[in-house]
């Protein structure tokens, strides 16, 4: 705790014992032993063993975090340093945690999915316009390819439109 210009009492934000408290957490909430997040940040960069993981997480007196460490963990666990450093959030547990982590991965695949598709859309578009005759042909290939006439009717209205989004 800090002291307030009035007397009272104000929380750290951002502190290196919130940074441990958060790299035990995001360690339990991937599932990953102390040894595995020691071998994850050898290979972004940061060398480190198992004691020093266990250590910073647990020990007493609790074993600092230099600058480099604190970014490598960061990027291992692809959080802002910003994240890392502040405190966990109250009323959320290890599980609570894992199903958002989840909805987050599953989030980002889904996006990258979408900028796949809109890509092959806009080429398979391109194409159709270098060689308008093969329009028809295109929509049987959907259509041979997904098995489903509803299914290839929309991807070919998105390659007509010229993109997914």
């Amino acid at each position: 705790m800090s002291r307030e210009p009035g007397g009272g009492e104000a929380p750290l934000l951002y502190s290196e014992g919130n940074a441990a408290a958060r790299i035990g957490l995001e360690r339990e909430v991937r599932g990953w032993s102390t040894t595995e997040l020691a071998v994850r940040m050898t290979k972004a960069g940061v060398p480190m063993n198992q004691t020093a993981v266990w250590r910073i997480e647990n020990g007493n007196p609790r074993r600092k975090i230099t600058l480099d460490e604190a970014l490598g963990f960061a990027r291992v666990f692809e959080l802002p340093l910003e994240e890392l450093m502040s405190p966990p959030l109250e009323g959320v547990d290890i599980e609570g945690r894992r199903v958002v982590q989840e909805a987050v991965e599953a989030f980002y695949e889904a996006r990258d999915a979408e900028d796949r598709l809109h890509q092959a859309v806009v080429a398979t578009a391109d194409y159709i316009a270098a060689h308008p005759d093969s329009s028809k042909g295109i929509h049987e290939q959907c259509l041979r390819l997904m098995g489903e006439e509803r299914d290839a009717r929309a991807l070919t209205e998105y390659i007509e439109r010229g993109g997914y989004y």
